[in-house]
């Protein structure tokens, strides 16, 4: 091997750490690390005055215990929070894509004059501050705001009483529609904006009906940005705890809220890292199984 070529393979590999390395650093300082100490604080018991005791005790034994994980299983109202979770973040996946899914077709067919600015209005409330726009929705689901007023008006004219729709698992589901809803947009353009539309023109040429068309070539082509869609959207919807703060009622804390408690309010840090790698271990897992779904939908449609 001559000196030129291990000069060419010593720029090459130089030239990907500098591309590479960055991400990689960022990575292992503010994931890998903190997510070390997460787990080790996990194994830890909790200080007399809450955060973590000692490691080294009085009697010069070390503070490892299982004890949290012990608590987590054998108390079930954790896994229920859990559930409800879970519950709460797929109904959130699936009413984004029903209302994300015409839109970004609706923005990948429109002409590239008017596709910028769709694109813009579906990003405009990202220049807002998250909360603001969280507090927004206290004032539109508020007891005297018209939306309150003419549903209540509706169901009075059926018999039925009054429903609030503030500090309930409604306005909480209906405000994580809203604040992820763009999530699911973006992913589904970028898939829709790269059809061929020769496919659809000779399966109409074949007798295939628009909803044929749609079902047999359109959606399956799409999936790829589903699933990133659904693995962007369900997520950061799993474990959300501003939301349910601001807007739910008392039934409606999720897994965020326990751990936000655990660590800010009876500040028993073990456990609250136990449920913080139970949340992080479900997230992962899930990121995993959207990235595998999404490469075998792509390699039965390359195969088809």
């Amino acid at each position: 091997m001559t000196g030129a070529t291990l000069g060419a393979l010593r720029e090459s590999r130089w030239g990907k750490w500098a591309v590479a390395g960055p991400p990689l650093l960022y990575l292992v300082v503010f994931f890998a690390i903190p997510t070390l100490i997460m787990v080790a604080a996990s194994f830890r018991s909790p200080g007399e005055f809450g955060g973590l005791a000692p490691f080294v005790g009085d009697d010069g034994r070390l503070d490892l215990t299982l004890e949290s994980y012990v608590r987590l299983a054998e108390d079930t109202v954790y896994l229920e929070v859990f559930l409800k979770s879970v519950v709460y973040a797929l109904v959130t996946t699936l009413a984004c894509l029903v209302l994300a899914y015409p839109l970004a077709a609706l923005i990948a067919q429109s002409p590239k004059k008017y596709r910028d600015l769709m694109l813009l209005l579906v990003i405009l409330p990202f220049w807002s501050n998250f909360l603001i726009r969280v507090y927004a929705w206290m004032i539109i689901l508020g007891p005297n705001a018209a939306l309150a007023k003419a549903v209540n008006g509706v169901l009075a004219v059926f018999g039925v009483e009054p429903v609030p729709l503030l500090f309930s698992s409604f306005a909480v589901l209906v405000c994580l529609v809203y604040v992820h809803l763009p999530f699911m947009v973006l992913p589904l353009y970028a898939n829709l904006e790269k059809h061929d539309r020769a496919l659809l023109d000779a399966a109409q040429d074949l007798g295939a009906s628009a909803w044929q068309r749609f079902w047999r070539i359109t959606f399956p082509l799409s999936l790829p940005g589903v699933y990133a869609g659904a693995a962007l959207v369900f997520i950061p919807a799993l474990g959300i705890f501003a939301i349910p703060d601001i807007l739910g009622g008392p039934n409606d804390s999720l897994i965020g809220n326990l751990i936000k408690q655990q660590f800010l309010e009876t500040r028993d840090w073990p456990f609250g890292s136990v449920l913080s790698i139970v949340l992080t271990v479900a997230a992962l897992a899930l990121a995993g199984l959207a990235a595998w779904v999404g490469r075998r939908g792509a390699e039965e449609i390359a195969r088809a």
